[in-house]
């Protein structure tokens, strides 16, 4: 009896082993993602990994990479889903409201896949910014790009721009974590909506005073 062994053309394994990382953050969170169980899932051996990751510590920064452009993909769903022919002011605001709501969400719908987005970042000073690898992690990019876009319409003062993002990302984040870890998560759904929703609408009168 043979078994299939799986071959892989120039840079796919890489690929193929961040996938399988996803697989494992999805269920287990970044501490289950590891070189023997991404290489065991993709058919290989343990030591063809490190021809494209130096440490599991590498994989995992890779794997939550993913995560983020993952969760920056979902709240981009939920801002695609604004209503349309509000005034550019209302619809500023209407998106840094769906921002919110999509962050919430994705942590509450995945969890694996929340924990690890932000599992690991570059420890460098950064002048308030959150980078992995040199480039500003996506979800944090979308937060700011609509800040600013609040600003260019004259929904947001420029003087309360500076650093609103952390006003605003802390407020978010720290209810799902709060919706995902803590006691709020035993609370039924309906009442875990409500709450995020005072929670999102705190945070914009906050930032805009």
């Amino acid at each position: 009896m043979t078994s299939a062994v799986r071959t892989y053309h120039h840079g796919d394994l890489r690929r193929a082993l961040i996938e399988e990382g996803l697989k494992l953050a999805r269920t287990g969170g970044p501490g289950a993602v590891t070189l023997r169980e991404a290489t065991r899932a993709a058919g290989v051996s343990p030591n063809a990994a490190y021809r494209h990751f130096t440490d599991r510590e590498d994989l995992v920064r890779a794997v939550a990479r993913e995560a983020q452009l993952t969760l920056a993909r979902a709240i981009g769903e939920h801002v695609a889903a604004a209503p349309s022919g509000l005034a550019p002011d209302d619809a500023a605001i209407e998106q840094l409201r769906r921002v919110g709501f999509g962050y919430i969400d994705f942590a509450r719908a995945e969890r694996g896949w929340f924990e690890t987005a932000f599992f690991t970042q570059d420890t460098t000073a950064s002048e308030g910014i959150v980078t992995l690898d040199d480039e500003i992690v996506a979800p944090f990019q979308v937060l700011m790009d609509t800040l600013d876009a609040m600003v260019d319409v004259g929904a947001l003062a420029p003087e309360r721009r500076p650093y609103a993002e952390w006003a605003c990302w802390s407020a978010v984040h720290g209810f799902a974590e709060i919706a995902v870890h803590g006691p709020v998560r035993w609370q039924p759904a309906s009442v875990i909506d409500a709450l995020a929703a005072a929670v999102v609408e705190s945070a914009i009168t906050g930032v805009r005073g």
